[in-house]
Order: C-alpha cells, then sequence, then structure tokens
C-alpha cells in the first residue's frame, strides 16, 4: 500500500476517515495485511496498531460523502461447519459436525475456553432471568429469537457469556432479524414466521455475502406485504426508545395532595362546624356576623392549598424547561444500507448505529466495527478510565481460540460518551430495557415525609386532641351550669335553644383558636420565599421540602467527579528541562515561598525550546478540534486534550496553524506494551524529529541527554548526569504520590529520514530501533482538580457540624488524596466497595459512622450507604451528577445534581439542582434550609403563645360571664387568631440567613420541635399577656373608674382589652425574631422589607378596627388616654423579654421538667378518658376523610383518563400492547409512604 494513495495531503491531517475498505477489510482477514502500526504520514488521528479495518479518505463514499460511515465486506467466520449444521431440523439426521452450542436437545457443545476466565457466570447461568425482571424473559408471540430480559443480559453487568450464549454477533443479528451492514430495512412492516434461539445462535458459520443478499430480498419480500405501522414487532416486542418519563401530577392532582393534611382537614371540620353554627345564629335572629368566621378560615384553607399547589406546579414547569432541551436529538443510522438522521425516539432493537467523538450512544448494543474506540462510562458506571472497545467478531474469535480474558469489551452503554474512534454498533436494547432507561426507572420510588413534617403532623395531633378537651371540658362545665338553672328559667324554648346554641359556639370557638391554621401557611411561605431567593443563588428547589430537610443534614455523601472535581483532566504541575518546575496545586496555608506558575516559567525559555514545547505537545496527539455551538471544543482522550488545554490557555498555541504548518512524515500510534507514542514531522534547520510522550518513567529510562535553556535558533543539550536523573525520578515519584497521572516528553534529532542506517531496509524504520539516546524535554502531572470553592465549602460544613464523606469509582490512592486536598478528615476509615459490600449489617454499624473514604463504589454501595446513614438516624444529603448516582439520589433524604453536567437520571432523582455545578452552593442550601426551620420555629413560638392566652382567655371569660360569653368576640378571634397569624406567618418567613447561621450544630430527627428556650418565651410571656388581660378583664372597672353597669363603658373596657391583647402580639413578634438568648431583636430587621411593610399593615389595620370597625367587631373609638393605657401594657413585654432571656436555660429546664411531670401524672387518666370518648369521634372523621379522599382521587383519575393524549401514528400497534410489556419491578427497602405534603 503506498502512502500517497492513503494520504493526499497533509491537509487530510484531522479529516475523519470516510469508510472503511472492504476490500482491504478482507485481506486483513485473511493475514494479506501483516501490520498497520507504522504507517507513512500524514496520517489520520484516528490510526491505531492491531487494527482490522482500514480508514481510507480517498474513497468515495455512496452518499456523497457528506455522512461518515463505515464499510466493510461480511467477516470471515473463525469456525467451519459441514452443510449438514445448517439442515433444517424437520429433515436433519445424526452428523459428525461440531456444533457450537449447547442446544435445548442437548447437542455437545465444542471445546474451547472455559468461561471462568473471560466472565464470572458461567454460559448456563448467563442467561438467568434475574428475579425482578422475569417478566422480561416472557414475550407473547415473539417473532425474534430473544427476549428483552436476554438481550438485557449482556449489559446488566457487561458479560461475554451471556455473548457467547446469543452467538455473537451473527447470532444477534439473525435473531433480531437484522443485517449488520445494510441495517434495518425501511420497508419493514410486520414480519412473517419466526427465528427459534437455536436457529439464531446456530448461525454462528461460515457465509457468503451473496447469502445476505437472498436474506434481504426475502426479509423484504415479508414485510413489504404489511401495510401496517412500521417496524410493528420490533415495537411491540421491544418497545420505543423512549425513556420512562417521570410522571408529573396536574394541579388539581398537586391541590388534592396539599390538602391531604392533617391540620387542613381539621380545619376544614371546624370551619363546617363554624359556618353552620353562624348560618343558625343569622337564620334564627341571632348574631348576623358569626358565619364570617366560618368562611374565613375556609378562605384560609383554600389560600393555603393553592399557595402550596402553586409552588409545586411552578417546580415542575421549572425543572420540566430545564431538562427540555436534552430530551430530544437526532442521531446516524444505517438503514436499508444508507445513513439516514432519525430522532433517538424512533431508533428500534436491531438498527445499526454510528459511533464518533462526542457521540453519547442512545442505546446498549455490540460493537459491530470500530477503530480505535474509546469510551468515558463514568457517567453511567463511576469508572473514570477509557474504556477501549472490541469489535464484537475479534471477541467472538477470542473466545471461540481460547484467548479470551475479561477485560475485552465489545459492549456499548447507554449514556456513556465516545472520546475518539469512529465505528458502527447494534442496538440490543432501548428504553427502560437499556441501561440508561433502568437506572432511569430505579429513581421514581416514593418519597419519605420530611422530619418537619413528622413532627408538625405530632404537633397537629396533640393541638387536635388538646384543643378538643378543653373544648369538651367547657362545654361540659357549662352545660352542666346550664341544666342547672333551667328549671327556673322561665324564658321561652326558643331562647333556651339559643343559649344552648351559644353554649355550642363558645366551644367550637375554643377549637378554632385552640389549631394553629396559620402554621401550615407559615411552612408553606418560608419554603416558597426561600426556594424563590434560591434560585437566585443558583439553587434550583424541585421538592419543597427538601429544602428545610437540608437544614439538619448531618451527613453529606458526596460524588468525587464532576462534583468535588471539575470532572476534566488538566495538567496541575510539572517540571520542563531539568529543574524548571511549575504547581498549580491548592497551595497549603503554611507554605512560605509561592511556587511559579507554567506560564511564567514558560516565559523564561528561549524561543527555540518554547517551539519544542508546542509541537511536542500538537504534533505527537490524535485529539482534534471541532466547533459545537459557536465554541471549539477538543475531542479526544482525556489525557492528550489536558495537555492541548495547557498549551492553548499558558503557551499561546494554535492547533490549526501549528498542523497545517507542520510536514508530517510518519506516526506512531499509541500502543499499550510501550506505553507511548511517537511522531515524525521535518524540521527545516535540524533535518527531522522524532517527538516521544508516553510513561514517564520509560522516557526517562530513554534519555540520555537534557535539553537545556541555551540561547540561540537551536534547542541545546547537555548529557543527563546520575544526579539530575534522580532529581527527575524524585520529582515523578512526588506527582504519583499525589495521584497524579505523569506524562514524560523526549526528542531525538535525525539529519534524514529514514535513517541512513535504515534507508536499505524496506518499509518504515521500527520504533524500537529509534527509540534509544533521547533528549529530555519534561514531565507533567494531569488531574482532575478540585473545583476552587471546595476546600472552602467544606470547612464550612465542618463548622456547620456536617460531615462530609467521599463516595467514588476511583481508586484508594486518587479517592484519598483527592479527600486530603479537599480538607476532608482522612483520619477515619478508609474503604473499597467490593470490601464494603461484603459487610454484614453488624459490621456495617460500626464501619459506617467512621468510614470517611469509599473507592471502587458500585452504584449499588453508594444506596446501601445512604439506608444504612439513614437507619443509623442520620439526615442524608448526596451530591452526583451522573447516571450511576440516580439510585443513591433518590434513596437520601435530599439529593444534589449538577444542573450544567449532571445527567437526565441525576436531575430526575434529585430534590435540588445545583444550576452553576458549584459545590459551594451545597452550603448555601445548608444555610437557607436552617432559615426555614428557624422560621418555622419562630412562628411557632409566637403563634403557639397567642393561642395559649386565647384559649385560656376564652376559657376562663366564658366561665366567669353569666351569659356564658367570652371576654373576645367571635370576630375579634377572627382577627387575632386568622389575619394576625397569616401576616406574621409571611413576616417570620422572611428573613434572610446570615453567616452565624453555620456556627451551630445541625438539629438531629430526635430533637424535639420546641427547644428549652422557645418553652421559657412562649411560658413567659403567655404568663404575662394573661396577667395583664385578666387583670383589666376581672378589676379593669375599678382600675379605671368605669361603671360597669353603663353599657358604654363595659365597651370601652373591652375594646381597651382587645386592643392591649392584640398590641401584646406585634410587640411580642419582634421578641420571636430570635430563637436564642442574645438580646437584639433587631438584628438585620432593617434590610427586611417584608417584615418591616408587613408590620405597618398589621397596625394599620387595627387603627382602622378601632375607629371604623365598631359594628362588626363590637368595638369602640378609644381616646388618648386610654390609647396610652393599651401600648403602655402592651410594650412591657419587650423588657420582660430581656429579663426572660436572662433566666438560665438550664435552671428553667429544672422547674419545666418538674411541672411536665407533675402534670402528666395528674392528667394522664384524665387524657385516657378523654381518647375513649373521643376515639369514635376521631374514626368518623377519619372515614369520612377516606371517602373524601377517595372520591377525589377517583375524580382526578377519570379526568386524566378522559383526556389521555393521543397516539401517533407510529405507535399505533406498540400503544395497543403496552401493556403486555412487562414492567419495571424494584426491590426497594421498607420505606414509610405517606399521604400529607
Amino acid at each position: 500500500m503506498e502512502t500517497s494513495n492513503k494520504f493526499k495531503s497533509s491537509s487530510n491531517w484531522l479529516q475523519p476517515p470516510a469508510m472503511i475498505s472492504s476490500e482491504v477489510r478482507t485481506a486483513m482477514s485473511n493475514n494479506e495485511i501483516t501490520s498497520t502500526s507504522n504507517l507513512r504520514l500524514p496520517p489520520t488521528p484516528r490510526i491505531s496498531s492491531a487494527v482490522s479495518d482500514e480508514i481510507r479518505p480517498d474513497l468515495s463514499p455512496v452518499h456523497g460523502g457528506s455522512l461518515l460511515m463505515v464499510q466493510h465486506a461480511w467477516p470471515a467466520r473463525r469456525c467451519s461447519l459441514d452443510g449438514e449444521t445448517l439442515r433444517s431440523r424437520s429433515d436433519s439426521f445424526v452428523s459428525t459436525a461440531n456444533t457450537v452450542f449447547r442446544s435445548r436437545a442437548g447437542s455437545t457443545a465444542r471445546s474451547e475456553a472455559e468461561s471462568g476466565e473471560y466472565d464470572d457466570v458461567s454460559p448456563s447461568m448467563a442467561l438467568t432471568p434475574d428475579p425482578r425482571h422475569e417478566q422480561d424473559f416472557q414475550v407473547v408471540d415473539n417473532r425474534f429469537a430473544f427476549s428483552p430480559g436476554q438481550l438485557n443480559k449482556l449489559l446488566n453487568p457487561k458479560s461475554l457469556a451471556a455473548f457467547r450464549m446469543l452467538g455473537g454477533l451473527d447470532g444477534l443479528a439473525s435473531g433480531l432479524r437484522a443485517d449488520l451492514v445494510a441495517g434495518l430495512s425501511m420497508d419493514e412492516r410486520r414480519l412473517d414466521g419466526y427465528v427459534t434461539f437455536e436457529q439464531a445462535t446456530g448461525m454462528a458459520v461460515e457465509r457468503k455475502p451473496e447469502d445476505d443478499s437472498e436474506f434481504q430480498k426475502q426479509e423484504a419480500s415479508e414485510t413489504a406485504a404489511g401495510n401496517d405501522t412500521p417496524f410493528a414487532d420490533r415495537l411491540r416486542i421491544f418497545g420505543r426508545n423512549q425513556l420512562p418519563d417521570r410522571q408529573r401530577k396536574g394541579f388539581l392532582e398537586l391541590l388534592w395532595d396539599a390538602y391531604n393534611d392533617k391540620i387542613m382537614i381539621l380545619l376544614t371540620v371546624a370551619a363546617v362546624i363554624s359556618l353552620s353554627l353562624g348560618m343558625y345564629e343569622a337564620l334564627s335572629g341571632g348574631s348576623r356576623v358569626d358565619w364570617i368566621e366560618g368562611v374565613a378560615i375556609c378562605v384560609t384553607v383554600l389560600l393555603v392549598t393553592v399557595v402550596m399547589a402553586a409552588n409545586d406546579w411552578q417546580k415542575e414547569r421549572q425543572f420540566a424547561q430545564l431538562s427540555k432541551h436534552n430530551n430530544d436529538r437526532e442521531v446516524k443510522v444505517i438503514r436499508s444500507g444508507k445513513p439516514v438522521m432519525v430522532s433517538v425516539f424512533d431508533i428500534k432493537v436491531g438498527d445499526v448505529l454510528s459511533l464518533e467523538p462526542g457521540d453519547s450512544p442512545p442505546t446498549d448494543g455490540v460493537l459491530i466495527s470500530g477503530h480505535g474506540i474509546r469510551c468515558d462510562e463514568s457517567s453511567a458506571t463511576g469508572e473514570s478510565d477509557q474504556m477501549r472497545k472490541i469489535s464484537g467478531d475479534e471477541v467472538w474469535q477470542r473466545i471461540m481460540d481460547g484467548t479470551a480474558h475479561k477485560e475485552l469489551d465489545p459492549f456499548i452503554i447507554s449514556g456513556s460518551k465516545v472520546l475518539e474512534g469512529v465505528g458502527t454498533f447494534l442496538a440490543t436494547s432501548v428504553g427502560s430495557y437499556s441501561t440508561y432507561g433502568r437506572i432511569l426507572a430505579s429513581t421514581q420510588v416514593a418519597s419519605e415525609p420530611t422530619p418537619l413534617q413528622v413532627k408538625l403532623g405530632r404537633l397537629a395531633n396533640w393541638i387536635g386532641l388538646l384543643g378538643s378537651g378543653a373544648a369538651i371540658l367547657l362545654f361540659l362545665t357549662l352545660f352542666i351550669r346550664f341544666l342547672a338553672v333551667l328549671p327556673n328559667d322561665r324564658g321561652s324554648p326558643a331562647s333556651k335553644g339559643q343559649d344552648f346554641m351559644d353554649i355550642l359556639i363558645v366551644a367550637v370557638t375554643v377549637i378554632v383558636v385552640a389549631i394553629p391554621e396559620g402554621l401550615p401557611l407559615a411552612v408553606t411561605l418560608a419554603l416558597a420565599f426561600a426556594t424563590t431567593r434560591m434560585v437566585k443563588e443558583h439553587n434550583l428547589v424541585r421538592i419543597l421540602r427538601a429544602c428545610e430537610t437540608m437544614g439538619n443534614a448531618t451527613v453529606i455523601c458526596s460524588d468525587k467527579t464532576g462534583t468535588l472535581t471539575q470532572n476534566r483532566m488538566t495538567v496541575v504541575a510539572g517540571t520542563l528541562l531539568a529543574d524548571e518546575d511549575f504547581d498549580q496545586l491548592p497551595i497549603d496555608e503554611d507554605h512560605s515561598a509561592p511556587i511559579p506558575t507554567v506560564s511564567e516559567i514558560f516565559r523564561r525559555f528561549p524561543a527555540a525550546f518554547q517551539d519544542l514545547i508546542i509541537k511536542s505537545i500538537a504534533l505527537n496527539s490524535i485529539a482534534f478540534e471541532e466547533e459545537k455551538k459557536g465554541r471549539k471544543e477538543l475531542i479526544g482522550s482525556k489525557t492528550e486534550v489536558a495537555l492541548l488545554q495547557l498549551a492553548s490557555e499558558h503557551f499561546g498555541m494554535n492547533l490549526t496553524e501549528e498542523r497545517a504548518n507542520a510536514t508530517m512524515v510518519q506516526l506512531f500510534p499509541f500502543d499499550s506494551s510501550r506505553k507511548c507514542m511517537g511522531v515524525v514531522y521535518r524540521e527545516p534547520s535540524i533535518g527531522y524529529r522524532f517527538l516521544v510522550k508516553g510513561a514517564s518513567e520509560l522516557m526517562l529510562r530513554a534519555a540520555t541527554h537534557v535539553a537545556t535553556k541555551g540561547p540561540g535558533k537551536v534547542v541545546t543539550t547537555e548529557p543527563l548526569s546520575d544526579e539530575l536523573r534522580r532529581s527527575v525520578s524524585q520529582k515523578i515519584d512526588s506527582y504519583a504520590q499525589k495521584s497524579l497521572r505523569t506524562i514524560g516528553m523526549i526528542y531525538k534529532d535525525f539529519p534524514s529520514w529514514p535513517p541512513s542506517r535504515d534507508q536499505k531496509t524496506e518499509g518504515d524504520p521500527a520504533f524500537e530501533g529509534l527509540f534509544e539516546d533521547m533528549i529530555w524535554i519534561g514531565v507533567v502531572g494531569i488531574q482532575d482538580p478540585l473545583r476552587p470553592e471546595v476546600p472552602a465549602a467544606i470547612k464550612k460544613c465542618k463548622r456547620a457540624g456536617v460531615e462530609v464523606k467521599m463516595v467514588t469509582g476511583d481508586n484508594m490512592a486518587t479517592a484519598t488524596a483527592i479527600a486530603a486536598s479537599c480538607g476532608m478528615d482522612i483520619d477515619g476509615e478508609i474503604m473499597e466497595g467490593p470490601k464494603f459490600r461484603q459487610l454484614s449489617d453488624i459490621e456495617l454499624d460500626d464501619v459506617v459512622p467512621r468510614l470517611r473514604v469509599l473507592a471502587r463504589s458500585s452504584p449499588e454501595d453508594k444506596r446501601i450507604l445512604v439506608e444504612h446513614l439513614k437507619r443509623l438516624g442520620e439526615t442524608v444529603a448526596v451530591t452526583g451528577d451522573g447516571t450511576n448516582d440516580g439510585p443513591a439520589l433518590k434513596a437520601a433524604d435530599v439529593g444534589f445534581s449538577m444542573g450544567i453536567v449532571g445527567t437526565e437520571v441525576a436531575k430526575e432523582a434529585s430534590s435540588i439542582i445545583l444550576l452553576d455545578d458549584n459545590f459551594k452552593s451545597i452550603v448555601t442550601a445548608i444555610a437557607w434550609g436552617r432559615a426555614v426551620n428557624d422560621a418555622v420555629s419562630k412562628f411557632l413560638q409566637f403563634q403557639i403563645t397567642v393561642n395559649i392566652t386565647a384559649v385560656c382567655l376564652t376559657f376562663l371569660s366564658a366561665i366567669y360571664n353569666s351569659s356564658n360569653k367570652s371576654v373576645l368576640t367571635a370576630v375579634q378571634l377572627l382577627w387575632v387568631n386568622l389575619i394576625m397569624d397569616t401576616f406574621a406567618a409571611l413576616a417570620l418567613a422572611t428573613d434572610a440567613p446570615t453567616d452565624k447561621i453555620l456556627d451551630r450544630k445541625p438539629t438531629p430527627k430526635s430533637a424535639p420541635l420546641f427547644t428549652i428556650t422557645m418553652w421559657k418565651m412562649i411560658i413567659g410571656q403567655a404568663i404575662y399577656q394573661l396577667a395583664i388581660t385578666l387583670t383589666l378583664y376581672f378589676a379593669g372597672g375599678r382600675i379605671l373608674g368605669y361603671n360597669l353597669h353603663n353599657p358604654q363603658k363595659e365597651l370601652e373596657l373591652n375594646t381597651i382589652i382587645f386592643n392591649t391583647f392584640v398590641w401584646m402580639q406585634i410587640f411580642n413578634e419582634f421578641n420571636n425574631r430570635r430563637l436564642d438568648n442574645r438580646l437584639n431583636i433587631f438584628e438585620g430587621m432593617w434590610k427586611n422589607y417584608w417584615f418591616l411593610g408587613i408590620n405597618c399593615i398589621m397596625i394599620g389595620g387595627q387603627l382602622m378596627i378601632i375607629f371604623v370597625g365598631s359594628v362588626a367587631f363590637s368595638v369602640t373609638p378609644l381616646d388618648v388616654v386610654q390609647w396610652a393605657i393599651c401600648i403602655a401594657c402592651a410594650i412591657c413585654c419587650l423588657p420582660w423579654a430581656i429579663v426572660l432571656r436572662q433566666i438560665p436555660d438550664e435552671h428553667f429546664e429544672v422547674v419545666f421538667n418538674f411541672f411536665v411531670h407533675a402534670a402528666a401524672f395528674i392528667f394522664r387518666p384524665l387524657m385516657r378518658v378523654l381518647i375513649r370518648v373521643t376515639k369514635p369521634i376521631g374514626k368518623s372523621i377519619k372515614a369520612a376523610c377516606t371517602a373524601t379522599k377517595r372520591f377525589g382521587t377517583r375524580a382526578i383519575l377519570k379526568k386524566k383518563d378522559g383526556n389521555g393524549p393521543a397516539q401517533d401514528e407510529e405507535a399505533g400497534s406498540w400503544t395497543d400492547s403496552k401493556q403486555k410489556l412487562p414492567s419495571q419491578q424494584i426491590e426497594l427497602p421498607p420505606i414509610t409512604i405517606t399521604t400529607t405534603n
């Protein structure tokens, strides 16, 4: 083969190969071509040694050259079977031919290598169904030889034994009724006849290309007769390549979920009772405004549910918009022998797809033919190393020859990325049967309630129980008094009935006052405000309550690649010449002298050496530039891309110009045995220059001289002394200890080419003869660098009491080095995944708390770690960007995914998406989560104080009053209990977090909802407010000199009590801005415009009620003296709060616990009686709620069924038969599923 025939000019240096010559492939199959390792240049950069295909850009493709394709003849088969083997079973007879596989009839298999040498699973077990996916193996009316489950066994996990049992590429193609060269027929509709498993796996025989033409003609005649949906049988059996979308809820469903909350249901019951009694009062001639209370509660319930549903719906829309651009794309497929571009959703099992650098395979498959293909499967498997792919034919040959081993990999995984090389592969699994689809399906599991949800649910139960108990006690007390005076009552039956209704109204009012209807609104508003602000700080909260959960996170299980690091290999250190060091690694705090950067080092060198470094990187590389979305992107192996980026960013290299101006002579592709690659180019001042790069130890061993910084137009050199060699070797060792991948660069000059000693030798010079007496250029250390913000973020996590654990697929040395550079504590347990997954539950209990780094871990290891941490009582957050992180992200309390580089599976499974892929944003989420929890605690502290005061005041005043009426009317309580609560919830929910919020440890799940400090403020303020209001109620007339027999004076006193009570709540709201014992309650208040504005609205509302709301609110305008009395009594709660904060918590805790235990001892028997009394009522309410839920759910489902999406034309028969397809069954740990939100 002449060089000129293969490469016309150096301009073809970066051009992609056009096609593979069938003649060359045939010749290579027949061993006519012995080696292509040393080719005369200018070559294509994708040439590698020991290939089975030749790449020739001079060949004219049948499609006009606009598309890349791989063309080859039918590969020669590796075993020779006689005609008896192909004879139909219907007329077969005993044959002496060796068969390839053991058939179901029990035929004898041909001897070959034991499968244990190339697979951990024996062939007999390779296709055994997994218990969770048995349905995938059961297909009705299967016209193909294989079921989706059998095909999935190829890659779940990668199995050469399954590949062998399915007959290799020929068996797969025959069983799937596909052609490895021409692909699927565009005319295919419904298929006639069947292909059995034995027939398909028996096709691993010698077959001529003309047989394939007959096969294609037969297929065409079979399929042309059908007029149904294209590829109908393939769609019916194997499904579409439509990844299972997460079912998104409509607004009505979200509204229904928001309503299914215990507090919401309890409020609804109270609203119905209050509204009924109010309407009865109005219709019977009583109060005309009592019904407003019931309506107002209904409005509150509607407002809360709408706000919660609207927030959830908004988050769903934001997430849908975020992932929309990645849903559909076009890929190149071979059909009827021609390359066509089709949507990824239209790929079928049996399609032949092209592979090019930068592609992300949309399906699982097996490589048909390829040239130097390497894939990055880190997003799917967590394995950071490049995976070299070998064609299925070559793997089959190795299996038949007995030379197969476990490292052989012909499998293409969906969701991976092609780094280099071109080729074609056969699609074997699509949609939910593919690796990508199964991981996505495993993320769709039910979510557990958050810690705050659990605590608020318990609080709702206690409040409902205590409120009901107080109401029943009040009702019984007033009813007994009513019965006692009934014989002496001379009123009409209507008036007696009205008196009874007044008693019932007061009792119901106590329930309404006791229930903190502002609580769910406070939680919702706090979350809504926090999530809105978090979007501006690059946190998209998909699940609303994940925000508050993150505030209490105790452990973060972080992926390394793409989360702590940049997922971009970068040159971070190096030594040029013998002693010019540069270092871009993070500098320790105690490091005294700064290390120069690579740009500073490069500027010190003379022009000749600068040119040598640039050419060593630019020319000795097969990576290339490609323009994507308006910007240039380097495509190739991560190591070569890192070197090219170094030269572009720091050396001013222009890759296109360097390669266009260079005259290339010969390329030595990378060879794994010699661990290096080389290139020869013409150097005008010297002659020819041989550049080599590879494993640094081998490069140093081959070097005898070292370049120097001598002036002149030519690079000067000097002998590499033993001292210099030791110095460079020590540098290499130091880089290796930092887990850097070291690459050495050397060169050698020749006056002519080929060298004079090789001119008499035919062919190209051998690499081994040239690789001696080399000149040392330098060594560089390559690493996936840390994100710059990570060390500071981890330091903040430590300060906040949050432990960070690294879980990665990398080896232990690299993981440990990265963890140390992050600032993580590596004094604990460091373990590898294979050992971790073998631990028992008892051993896990001991290891998991001490575990710091889990290396070489699988997705299952990560999920086990997360679930065990949760079992130990930790609140777990998980970060990740890859498909393999999906199950762990979903299992965690909070899952963080990366919005830029994260896969769609990771985003679907996560609770929060980091829009800037910044680990620092996790600290922001922790701070906002704690702010949400603080907002809820602030409101609880405020609300419970109001409720205790209001219930006690209502209870005592109703018993004291002869007419059974409370001092606060129902409408006044409506303002206090509803409007004030709503405004207070919004005011206290809008405080942004401060840096000090990270100075405390996270709150454990087992911690009570109320702290001792909160109880101190609640009880202290309630005592003060009750003392003031009861003093005014019982002695106000005497103190103020009012004649209470005068209705106007009585009204004025009642107005003073009401006004004082309201103003005490306004001032107490300022007290509740702090949850600790510090005194500055105004900290940050002037920056919170929401708080200031809402308080102005509340003050304005109270002024309007006193001056213009006399009729509705049963009040009268007050004079200046009366206003002064109200404000003076109310504002004293501020200095009283200072007094309370001076009381040590531990002293108060002793007194508090004593009274709690005494009350429990006294009231526990009463509570048991009360529970027995109220239990039937509770069951009735629960039954009514259950019936209402069922009715609502059925209505929603009925509406959805009636408005289902229309079928598209192609999916007709597929949709009709979708119920026959196997469903995903996921084995999950025991979890608690709740219907509350």
